[in-house]
């Protein structure tokens, strides 16, 4: 912006949005696509104009053929003019495409910074030791509740292992008694 556009209070132009740029861009390869097929059906018009006037009137069938000649030189600036406006509408989606990648990675970051904001390493390292201790109060009070209370009080283990045999063998009297 110049000095004289300050001075004068010029507002600078606004720039263009990406996808304003791409629709611009879109719209003015569409005009120059309708300005080659029109170049293209003018020079087949001059073309038959020449055949038509090449064995009857030379200088019409010449005056045609260079009216072609700069119609097909306008047509080629307007190949380049399109093939140019093509690779800039593919670089501005590329980076339309990148900028919606780049805005949803900050996106979930944000919230990834979000949902840790109120967790941390050591706060997690405090809910796993509290399971834990959770856990084994559990295991304490199941080997707790597995443990019969009050029904082997005063049994000598040794009494109960002479009555199994004594079992034993009065199963092994009957047994030979059956086999007589």
């Amino acid at each position: 912006m110049s000095f004289l556009d300050k001075v004068f209070g010029k507002k600078p132009a606004k720039t263009p949005t990406l996808s304003e740029a791409i629709q611009k861009l879109k719209l003015t390869e569409d005009v120059l696509t309708t300005k080659q097929n029109n170049l293209e059906n003018k020079i087949k018009k001059e073309i038959a104009i020449a055949r038509q006037n090449a064995s009857t009137n030379k200088k019409a069938a010449l005056q045609a053929l260079q009216r072609k000649k700069r119609l097909e030189r306008q047509l080629q600036q307007l190949d380049g003019a399109i093939t140019t406006l093509e690779g800039q509408l593919e670089v501005l989606e590329n980076a339309n495409t990148n900028t919606l990648a780049v805005s949803s990675m900050k996106k979930a970051s944000e919230a990834l910074k979000a949902t840790h904001k109120n967790m941390g390493v050591d706060q997690v390292d405090r809910i796993l030791d509290d399971l834990a201790e959770q856990k084994d109060i559990t295991d304490e009070i199941a080997d707790a509740i597995g443990h019969p209370v009050g029904f082997d009080d005063g049994i000598d283990e040794d009494e109960l292992e002479r009555e199994l045999e004594e079992l034993g063998e009065t199963l092994e009297e009957e047994l030979s008694i059956d086999d007589l």
